[in-house]
């Protein structure tokens, strides 16, 4: 008999965990997809979301490998922590600098980052071309501007501008790109006519601040910092429409969220766990669900 993908199976004995990390977690979708993926492969696995403070990160993921769990995924603000505490990073990790995506192997735990991969492959899905010759700019530098701007150096941008509310954590992000890659880079001013001017000029813009996240929140570019012809990215994935897409939409760029590159990363960790290949549509479907869901709720 086919197992139907909406079929719950029971949690047995057998049971494989896996598990998303952060501190807070309740904003997270990504138990939505990686349990829809299990269903689909008719997997005996359940995936879990818990709340751990950064103080206590070191010590969870030992507990969590002892207790069988098969793979873990991390949010803000784990990723570096974890970094920094493993021992074992693939070459992913080293060069983001941050670890998303937790391996139990034989010989210990080992992190790697999917976040670069699945950014790209969300560019492309989205726009349908890679960033390979775009100029770049990226609106925050925190931890997902960071690695959103070393990944497009890495694969070849034009160039890259990096902007944010604290122009001295936008300069390190800079001298990071210069002393890893060719890529043209410089950090504009903390002001909305500097970002306006930079967004301008750019070919891809990519939002990567929380602004967005709460209901109420105003985009931080305005429609005249878009023109047509631009390809505009909102890491937010939780709305379909963010209001920095939005302010884009009517500035004349096309537009889209966070949601495949949330997809394609959660993916690229599932087939690091289990060398399988992810039910990538079935996964896609359960977070359009789910954020379909949630908009609702909140109207």
């Amino acid at each position: 008999m086919k197992r139907s993908i909406n079929h719950i199976a029971p949690i047995s004995g057998h049971t494989q965990p896996f598990a998303v990390l952060g501190h807070p977690i309740g904003h997270t979708l990504s138990p939505a997809m990686h349990n829809a993926n299990f269903r689909a492969l008719g997997m005996d696995a359940l995936y879990l979301a818990y709340d751990i403070e950064p103080a206590r990160l070191m010590q969870a993921l030992p507990a969590m490998a002892d207790l069988g769990f098969r793979g873990v995924n991390l949010t803000v603000p784990l990723k570096e922590v974890a970094f920094r505490g493993l021992h074992q990073l693939d070459e992913s990790a080293r060069r983001l600098g941050a670890v998303n995506t937790v391996e139990f192997t034989r010989t210990g735990l080992k992190g790697h980052n999917t976040d670069g991969k699945g950014f790209l492959l969300a560019i492309r899905e989205a726009f349908g071309r890679n960033v390979s010759g775009l100029s770049v700019f990226v609106l925050g530098s925190g931890g997902a501007g960071r690695a959103v701007a070393l990944t497009c150096a890495a694969a070849g941008a034009r160039g890259v501008t990096v902007g944010d509310v604290d122009i001295a954590r936008a300069r390190r992000v800079a001298r990071e790109i210069r002393r890893t890659s060719r890529t043209a880079v410089v950090a504009v001013p903390a002001t909305v006519a500097a970002w306006t001017e930079a967004s301008r000029q750019a070919d891809l813009v990519v939002q990567a601040t929380p602004i967005g996240m709460k209901k109420g929140d105003r985009s931080l570019l305005p429609p005249r910092a878009f023109r047509k012809g631009q390809m505009a990215f909102d890491l937010i994935y939780m709305y379909p429409e963010t209001p920095f897409m939005k302010a884009a939409r009517r500035g004349g760029a096309r537009t889209a969220n966070g949601l495949g590159m949330l997809l394609h990363q959660g993916a690229w960790a599932f087939t690091i766990w289990t060398g399988k290949k992810a039910a990538v549509a079935t996964m896609r479907k359960a977070l359009e669900t789910a954020v379909y869901a949630k908009t609702k709720a909140q109207r």
